[in-house]
Order: structure tokens, then C-alpha cells, then sequence
């Protein structure tokens, strides 16, 4: 996993949250709206004390407003204190509520946007980045680290609101009396060192910490995935042995941040502490003095909780930034990835291809390893009949993923119709193949779906053709609720055999020039085999067809066959084929 920064997160998120101007204009304007009402809230405390306790004229605006049966009247200027304390404290839980409901649709609006680009760019990336990193990392960055460009929107803004409410405070403090301002802003500088040096030091500890927590995830998808596995072999307690290894891990990072920001605290409290007892002193004198009265001293000691409140808050919103950073800087990291197959400017287009596939001296190695396939050449014919051949992991599987760009070709050319796969438009080139796979790929929906994920806009009876072309058509009318059956996760409710019936059936929608058949009867018993190798003989009409197996029994009929072995891919003409098969599979 990538643990360098990236320069430029802040920047970056700037730019993505431009389609949203205008929602984060107006949640800026309702933020900023906290401070005037915070610097409300001790004025009917001072008015009280000054006023009613004291003989101290009522302020000049207030006098304007209140009629003067009130302002003549002790009792009634405390009743109309109390409902201005009342009004101030509704408008700010009003403002809050409309802060928050606000800050919610936009950040989720930017999270569900971001979170579709990165679910959009990591399908665009090769097999081989995933089959290096595995789903696991990728899928943790898109559900867990995006959801932190959500946090920033809730800490940013708080954030604004806090400074925008420090600077008013300091203001109206420093007309009362310009000693306590001096005093309060004493300790901004402490706060705001102290959060330079705890930020860098959070931000390397939360890509620690995140670090063991993505790990801990893969541990958790992995073992659910494999749940009958590690039920047969009981591996349970491995597993959680797995998951708790993963959790001290993450767990030690957690101590050590939380350690750091209860030290950011401690450092905090202890300087508007020291604020405010200076303030309570250098105030209490100047009460004495007849320099400030003592409604304006509580106001300024009001002030001063309030004051310190926003500079708190600032620090803690500092460190939920640096976190909410860290995990949106792993986001940004995967989108940095680029795909090793990309379409080409000016790209072809590409309708119904014939299927005479050459591969002309194609290479392909994973990088830093030797190569799969090595100058593989051979010439197919359109409509021929191609079994594939050879020992587990020799490349049968990535010399049949050329031909689609699932993988590139590092040297060489794979030529279809006597065009470099290179020079089609990916999408066209796709949609010339149909791909059966050793082990059924089907989605937690309905049979009819997964059916109709080759082309979704086929009718009922193309479903039901291609289904009865399958052999499958039989088994999905016996079930309770037929084509609209839902399959489970991974379609674990229905047999192998089912499974691969269903992914032959949508073989046949897909109506594809070229199929590719991976190992497809591999994992069935030989009734289920034999109605799918019924099933593939109508499939492979009329098309050019790569069988890859081990079975001798599926290679009757073929054209010719490829054996893959050491990288080396040897043509074999059929009437050899049947005396050295039995070594090459």
C-alpha cells in the first residue's frame, strides 16, 4: 500500500468541489452566522447586572426597541432580558440545525460523487494492478478513506466558524478593555505552535494506524469469502488469530494518537486556563479602578469561556483534519494509479468482428518477473475450434486475456481481422467476446439478471432461448420463483453445475464472435458435464472458440491445439494432438 503523501490533497479537494460552489457558499454563510449570535450571548447577563442590579443607563439600542413601560421598570426589563436570552439561545440551536442539515447534503453529495469516480477509475485499471494489490486495499480506500473529504466539509467549516467567532470576541473585548484583549490573545500563539508541531506528528500516525485498519478489513473479507473453506478445515481460530493480530496492531496506533491528542489537549486547557485567570485578575482590578464595570467584566469572562472554546475547537478540528487528510490522501493515491491498458486517441471503431485471430510473436511478464508467454505466434482462422492446453500456471489463462487487452502485450502484436488489438476502441473490442470462466462469476440478484448481464436490453424470449440453449432452461422453471429466483451472494443458493449453466446462457445473449471457455466443466460431475459440453457444442458454432482444459474428453472436434509450456506456446495439429495430449494437460 502506498504510504507517500501525495502533494496537494487540499488543492485537489478544491477543485472537486467546484460543481458545489454554491451548496458551500451558502453553508459558509450559515457558519459564519454563529459568530454574531455567540457574541449575543452574555449581553442580557451584562445588561442584568449593570441595569437592574446596578444604575447603569440600558444600551442605546435596546432603549430604541423596548417601550418605556420596560425600560422603567426593573421587573419588566428582567422579563424582557429573559426572553432576549431566550431568542438568542433559539436562533443559535436554529443556526446549528441549519448548519448541520446543510453540511450533511453537501458532504454526502461530494462523498457519493467522489466515491463513483473511484469505483469508476478502479474498474478502469488492469487485471494485473488488482491481481497484484487485491480487491481488499481498493475496496477499504473507496468505502472508508473517500468518506474523509465528507469530514473535511464537517471540520472545515466548524473550523471557519470558530475563527470568524475568535476575532469578533477579540474585537469586543478589546473595546471594554484593551489589557484583557491582550491578555486573551496571549495564548493564541501557544495553540496555534502547538497544533503545527501535534499535526505533522498525527498525520504520520493516522497513515499508521489506517494502514493496520485496511489490513484488518482484508482479513475480514477474506475469511467471509472463504467461509466454507474455513469451516472444512476448521480454521476459525486461525482466522480470528489473523484478525487479532491485525487489531493490536491497529490498536497500538490508536493509543499512540490518542495519546497525542490528549497531549494537544492538555497543552490547550492549560493555556486558556492560564488566559482566563489572568484575565479574572487584571479584570477584578480594573472593576476596582472604576475603569470597566461589572456587567462588562462578566461579559468579558463570558467572552473569554466563549473565546477559548473557538480556539479549543480550532485545535481539535486541526487534528480531525490531519486525519480526515491522511485517509483522503490514500483515496487520491488510487486514483493516481494508471491503468497499464489504455484506448488510444482516435481509437476504431469495431461492429461484428469475423474472429480470425494471429498472435505475432506476443510477450507479456508481470513486471520484475520472466515472462508468462514469450513470442507466441499462431494463426486462427474465423470460426475454428481452438483447444488450449498445458500444466497449471503455465499462462493458458493470460495467453486467452490478450486477446480482450485484459492484459497488454509487452512486446509483440495480438492482430483480430487483421487489426492490432491496440488500435480498437476498448469497449467495441470487448463486446466481441464471450467468456465462460472455471469458476461462475453470478451477482447477488435474480437468475433473469444475471442472464441479461450480457446485453441488458434483450427481450423475454432471447432470455429464455439463450437459457434453453444452455440446458438451463429446465432447472430455473422448477424453482419456486423461476427467472426471478434470487441466487445469494456469489450465487451460493444454486449447484456448480447451475452456476455454470446460467454463465453458458449468458454466453449465448452475448452473441459474441469469439468465446473464450475457461476451464468450464472442470468443477462438475460428469452428468452436469455432459449437458454443458451438449450446451458448448451449439455455442461454439459458427465461432472461433479457445477451450482451455485438462480434460481429454473436451478436445474432440477441436481444429488444432495450443500447448502452453515454460512461456512457449507449440501449435499442435489434431492428428498429433491425440498421442501427445496426455503429456501436455
Amino acid at each position: 500500500m502506498d504510504s507517500r503523501t501525495p502533494p496537494g490533497a487540499m488543492s485537489r479537494v478544491v477543485r472537486d468541489a467546484r460543481p458545489y460552489w454554491g451548496h458551500l457558499a451558502a453553508l459558509l454563510v450559515v457558519s459564519l452566522l454563529a459568530a454574531p449570535l455567540s457574541l449575543l450571548v452574555p449581553v442580557p447577563l451584562k445588561i442584568a447586572v449593570d441595569s437592574v442590579l446596578g444604575s447603569h443607563p440600558i444600551p442605546v439600542p435596546l432603549g430604541a426597541i423596548l417601550p418605556s413601560a420596560v425600560t422603567h421598570s426593573d421587573t419588566a426589563l428582567l422579563v424582557a432580558l429573559g426572553l432576549l436570552f431566550v431568542l438568542i439561545a433559539v436562533l443559535n440551536q436554529l443556526q446549528e440545525m441549519a448548519s448541520l442539515i446543510l453540511g450533511t447534503y453537501t458532504g454526502e453529495e461530494l462523498l457519493a460523487g467522489f466515491r463513483a469516480r473511484l469505483f469508476r477509475h478502479v474498474q478502469r485499471l488492469s487485471i494485473t494492478y488488482h491481481d497484484s494489490h487485491g480487491v481488499n486495499d481498493s475496496t477499504y480506500r473507496i468505502q472508508y478513506d473517500a468518506s474523509n473529504l465528507r469530514d473535511i466539509v464537517d471540520s472545515l467549516f466548524p473550523l471557519i466558524s470558530a475563527g470568524a467567532t475568535f476575532a469578533g470576541m477579540l474585537y469586543v473585548v478589546a473595546l471594554i478593555s484593551w489589557k484583557l484583549a491582550v491578555v486573551a490573545i496571549a495564548v493564541t500563539p501557544i495553540i496555534v505552535c502547538a497544533a503545527r508541531i501535534y499535526g505533522r506528528r498525527l498525520r504520520a500516525r493516522w497513515h499508521d494506524a489506517q494502514r493496520h485498519e485496511s489490513k484488518g478489513f482484508a482479513v475480514v473479507q477474506e475469511s467471509l469469502s472463504a467461509f466454507r473453506v474455513v469451516s472444512a478445515f476448521g480454521g476459525e481460530r486461525r482466522e480470528e488469530g489473523r484478525f487479532r493480530h491485525s487489531a493490536e496492531h491497529g490498536l497500538r496506533a490508536r493509543v499512540r494518537l490518542a495519546a497525542l491528542q490528549g497531549g494537544f489537549s492538555l497543552m490547550a486547557g492549560a493555556s486558556t486556563a492560564l488566559g482566563t485567570a489572568a484575565a479574572l485578575i487584571i479584570g477584578i482590578r480594573e472593576v476596582q479602578n472604576g475603569t470597566i464595570t461589572l456587567g462588562d467584566l462578566l461579559m468579558v469572562m463570558s467572552y473569554l469561556a466563549l473565546l477559548y472554546q473557538p480556539l479549543e475547537s480550532v485545535g481539535r478540528k486541526i487534528t480531525d483534519l490531519q486525519e480526515a487528510v491522511t485517509g483522503l490522501e490514500r483515496a487520491y493515491a488510487l486514483l493516481d494509479k494508471h491503468p497499464d491498458v489504455l484506448e488510444r486517441p482516435g481509437a476504431r471503431a469495431l461492429g461484428r468482428a469475423a474472429g480470425h485471430v494471429v498472435f505475432d510473436r506476443a510477450t507479456f511478464g508481470y513486471a520484475g518477473h520472466p515472462p508468462v508467454i514469450e513470442d507466441a505466434s499462431f494463426d486462427v482462422e474465423s470460426g475454428s475450434f481452438v483447444g488450449v492446453v498445458g500444466r497449471t500456471g503455465a499462462g493458458k489463462t493470460t495467453l486467452a486475456g490478450l486477446l480482450p487487452r485484459f492484459y497488454e502485450a509487452r512486446g509483440g502484436r495480438v492482430l483480430l481481422d487483421g487489426v492490432d488489438v491496440r488500435y480498437y476502441r476498448l469497449g467495441d473490442l470487448r463486446r466481441q467476446f464471450a467468456i465462460v470462466l472455471q469458476e461462475p462469476v453470478l451477482f447477488s440478484t435474480t437468475i433473469a439478471e444475471n442472464i441479461l448481464y450480457a446485453r441488458p436490453e434483450a427481450r423475454a424470449q432471447e432470455l429464455v432461448a439463450a437459457a434453453r440453449a444452455a440446458n438451463a432452461h429446465h432447472f430455473i422453471e422448477a424453482l419456486p420463483d423461476g427467472y426471478e429466483t434470487v441466487v445469494g451472494e456469489r450465487g451460493m443458493r444454486l449447484s456448480g453445475g447451475e452456476r455454470q449453466r446460467i454463465s453458458l446462457a449468458r454466453a449465448f445473449l452475448r452473441d459474441a464472435p469469439v468465446l473464450i471457455l475457461d476451464e468450464p466443466t472442470s468443477a462438475v460431475d460428469l452428468t452436469t458435464e455432459r449437458a454443458i459440453s451438449d450446451a458448448m457444442q451449439r455455442l461454439v458454432q459458427d465461432r472461433t472458440t479457445f477451450l482451455i482444459t485438462h480434460r481429454r474428453s473436451m478436445l474432440e472436434g477441436v481444429d488444432r491445439i495450443l500447448r502452453v509450456e515454460g512461456g512457449r506456446v507449440t501449435v499442435l495439429p489434431t492428428r498429433h494432438a491425440e498421442a501427445r495430449v496426455a503429456g501436455a494437460a
